[in-house]
């Protein structure tokens, strides 16, 4: 990509220079990977130390998730009469809030205060994620929607890396006090959270219009209601679609430390953490900015197909149990997952106009299928095995390979 190409993906139409924008809103994306991740070092983590079958620890993501979905019309609403910088503020003080309740939850000392501060979390990062996601795709020309939004998901995949690496040097350390060690990484959080606040607060950003961009008008004169988007068959696909990615991705890496020590014994808590961040949140990432790239060439429903197929492949030899073989599958298949959620978005919203900020909270509340899903693979496990599990996710592929080779538009 040569600079002259760089430059016109943040160019607006009256030549407006978006890349600083841009910049700061992708430091969003990281945060809400880093949070996201350290959900699958918990989840192993108080199986241990509160002695809780797979299927209740999974309640860890239903809380998150649920969050997701109890915030997603009010953070549309929220960002339609306040604009896009209000509502990032404003979701970036709840996340702190949520994340500085580890520490009193830690002194309790029993499940439910986690899930209550995780279920905010989940409200704040409900209101980043609204925001973020389509201003991204409004800040230059609108055919490299796709491509800015994948761009800038990169570094959400940044934040998947660290969060398993980072959470698992503190949680599973095996020194002092198990549960003090959860208030660890989520009191640094509360607090680079605060500061990119004051960061927002303090830096002008541009107010998007239907001028500006096809994609989104941000007027508040709009008379447009939620059943407009019925008119809308590919971004109602878009919604389902998110609903199963987000359930096959939430799923897999739930029980990512499970299935390693399952088929693979002789690895430890810690160490399955680290090839949960090098290996699979390592792919992650690389299929982000090499998705970013492979765009040029390919249309984004396309590619969404191609790694829908590969991951279903990848999820075969997952369920068939063969030792580091079936774990290399794994940990491959965040490579595959990389560019499905930022695609089904932009794809989703793509066309909505004045419904932008509509569409974008309902596919957002789609994440509620990483509350629902993990529990019923938690139940599989607990009855046959954890290999077993894994055909969730592998249905959930083909559920997005099938909205892939859809022909509908909006």
């Amino acid at each position: 990509m040569n600079n002259n190409q760089t430059a016109s993906m943040f160019r607006g139409k009256q030549g407006q220079n978006y890349l600083f924008p841009f910049i700061l809103v992708t430091s969003l994306f990281f945060l809400w990977g880093f949070a996201h991740a350290l959900l699958d070092v918990l989840n192993a983590h108080f199986q241990e130390i509160l002695q809780i079958s797979k299927a209740r620890s999974a309640l860890v993501q239903f809380a998150l998730y649920g969050g997701y979905f109890v915030m997603g019309i009010p953070a549309g609403l929220i960002i339609k009469k306040y604009g896009y910088k209000k509502g990032i503020v404003f979701g970036l003080f709840v996340f702190a809030i949520g994340a500085f309740l580890f520490y009193p939850a830690t002194l309790i000392k029993t499940f439910y205060p986690f899930l209550i501060a995780l279920f905010v979390i989940a409200c704040g990062l409900t209101c980043l994620e609204t925001a973020a996601n389509p201003y991204t795709t409004v800040l230059g020309p609108p055919q490299s929607g796709a491509r800015r939004i994948n761009l800038a998901q990169s570094f959400n995949g940044l934040g998947w890396i660290l969060g398993p690496l980072v959470g698992g040097m503190l949680i599973f350390s095996g020194e002092g006090d198990p549960f003090a060690a959860l208030a660890k990484p989520y009191i640094g959080i509360g607090i680079v959270v605060l500061l990119i606040a004051v960061l927002f607060i303090r830096t002008p950003l541009p107010q998007i219009s239907a001028e500006d961009a096809d994609t989104v008008s941000t007027s508040d004169n709009t008379k447009s209601r939620y059943r407009d988007l019925l008119k809308h068959p590919l971004f109602i696909f878009a919604v389902i679609a998110q609903f199963f990615y987000v359930a096959g991705q939430t799923g897999i890496g739930s029980f990512f430390i499970n299935y390693v020590i399952e088929v693979r014994p002789d690895i430890s808590h810690l160490e399955a953490s680290q090839i949960l961040a090098f290996g699979g949140m390592g792919m992650f990432m690389v299929g982000r900015i090499t998705g970013s790239y492979i765009m040029k060439f390919f249309n984004p429903k396309k590619l969404l197909t191609i790694y829908a197929i590969a991951n279903i492949l990848l999820m075969i030899v997952v369920v068939m149990g063969l030792g580091m073989t079936s774990v290399i599958c794994l940990f491959a298949s965040y490579f595959f997952m990389s560019i499905m959620y930022p695609t089904i978005f932009a794809v989703g919203i793509s066309g909505l106009k004045e419904n932008t900020e509509k569409g974008s909270s309902l596919i957002v509340m789609a994440v509620a299928g990483g509350a629902v899903i993990p529990m019923l693979m938690g139940r599989i496990a607990d009855v046959w095995s954890m290999a077993v599990g894994f055909l969730v996710p592998l249905i959930c592929f083909v559920v997005i390979m099938i909205f892939g080779l859809s022909k509908l538009k909006n």
